[in-house]
Formats: structure tokens, C-alpha cells, sequence
């Protein structure tokens, strides 16, 4: 089953020459995969009930063309390859006349929130979802983004209450944010960059202090995200 929904780009969607954000579109994806969920019962108005929730491992997103504000798009999002851990959701986003200006591809796991656990996804809960082959990159699987060796800049960041969702930790999207504030200044102003991945390995909550260490490899931007102390790898985002 392929989902359908459409969205009008608003003033905090866009940066830059009126074009929508990066964050603003992991944003878009982000809502039409939960109301997709929410069709099937496992969306956010059922957690009361299953007390689960879907977790987000990674992101691999590509932007052909850039959306301005003020425009309606349409985003397609579906269920595809999955096992007793995982599963992916790929999206599309269209403009009005029907040209495909974003693809992307995530990978998820449903946690039980009282054990903080992760469960193993039956058969009639990937039935739910109709799962669909289509899948948006050649590669079908979002490969694991290897920590750089050498990096050239650094910041630390406090994590505050405003940066914790409703799994009691850092909202997926903030990932991206702190990445952002580690690029040199030179990065930073540029365009952003129209290829995003994302490798999510441990969840950050309040109170946590992380260090997010910037590195360019080749034409690569790579930010990762550690603990203060160095011992825990949170996430490693590559731009380009």
C-alpha cells in the first residue's frame, strides 16, 4: 500500500532562497509515515493501547530538485523490505505537476516502551502495512557509515528538555541540528547538501552531554555524535 498525502511548505520549512530545509523535509517524512501507522493501529494515538513505538536506525535521503515556500507537494510513502528485526519505509515527494523532486529510505525497529525493549515484527504486523517492492535507490539497504579517523572541528552540547520527544529521548530530527552547528562556517553557509545520511546507534536523553566532531572526507561532510567522554558513538551523519 502506498500512502498519499499532500503538505504546503511554511515559513519554518525553508532557509536559504526560500528553499525547503533538509530538517523540513526528514520532517514531511516523518509525519506521513506516522499517519500511515496511524491507518494500520500502531501510530502515536495507539501507543496507550500496544505500547509500542517505532525507532528510527537511519536515513539515506536524496534531493533532486528543491521545493520553494509555498508550494504544495505530495509525498508517497510505503513499507517494503522487512525481517523479524527491521523494516524499511521509502518515500517520494512530487510537486503539483507531478515531477519527482525528493526520494529517500528509512530503516525501522518497534520498541516496547515499557521494557525499553525491541520486539520482533510478526507476520500480521507487516501485513498490516501491505508492503509494497518498490524500492527508491538501486541499493535496497542503508549501509552502516564508518567514524572517521581524523577530525578537524568540535562542539559540545548540553541536551535540554526541549530536545526530548515522546520516547523520552532525542527527537530523531535534533540529530541533524547538532550536526549543523559543528560544520565549519564555510559548510554552514553553502548550500545545503542534496544527499543526507543518517546512522542512529544510541539514543541520547536529558541530561546526556555530547560532543559532535566534524570531518571532510574527499566531498563528503561527516558529523559525528559521541558521548562527552568519548565512550558512546550516538550517530554519524554524512552531507554531500
Amino acid at each position: 500500500m502506498i500512502y498519499k498525502c499532500k503538505y504546503r511548505i511554511g515559513l519554518t520549512d525553508v532557509g536559504m532562497s526560500n528553499l525547503i530545509t533538509n530538517k523540513a523535509i526528514l520532517k514531511v517524512f516523518e509525519n506521513a509515515g506516522g499517519m500511515h501507522s496511524e491507518l494500520v493501529g500502531y501510530g502515536l494515538n495507539n501507543i496507550e493501547k500496544t505500547g509500542l513505538s517505532w525507532v528510527l536506525l537511519g536515513w539515506k535521503v536524496k534531493v533532486i530538485n528543491r521545493p520553494k515556500y509555498n508550494t504544495e507537494i505530495e509525498i508517497h510513502t510505503w513499507a517494503r523490505d522487512s525481517n523479524k528485526i527491521s523494516t524499511y519505509r521509502d518515500f517520494e515527494i512530487y510537486d503539483e505537476r507531478g515531477n519527482l523532486l525528493i526520494i529517500a529510505t528509512s530503516k525501522w525497529i518497534l520498541v516496547d516502551l515499557n521494557k525499553e525493549k525491541m520486539v520482533e515484527l510478526s507476520p500480521e504486523i507487516i501485513n498490516l502495512y501491505q508492503k509494497e517492492e518498490k524500492c527508491v535507490f538501486e541499493d535496497r539497504t542503508i549501509q552502516k557509515l564508518k567514524e572517521p579517523n581524523l577530525y578537524s572541528n568540535q562542539i559540545s552540547y548540553p541536551i535540554l528538555r526541549s530536545d526530548i520527544d515522546i520516547n523520552n529521548h532525542v527527537h530523531n530530527l535534533y540529530y541533524l541540528d547538532f550536526a549543523y552547528e559543528a560544520l565549519p562556517e564555510n559548510v554552514y553557509r553553502s548550500k545545503e547538501c542534496n544527499n543526507i545520511e543518517i546512522m542512529y546507534k544510541k539514543q541520547i536523553k536529558l541530561g546526556d552531554k555530547i560532543i559532535c566532531k566534524y570531518s571532510k572526507e574527499e566531498n563528503s561532510n561527516f558529523v559525528t555524535i559521541k558521548s562527552d567522554d568519548n565512550k558512546i558513538l550516538h550517530a554519524i551523519i554524512k552531507l554531500y
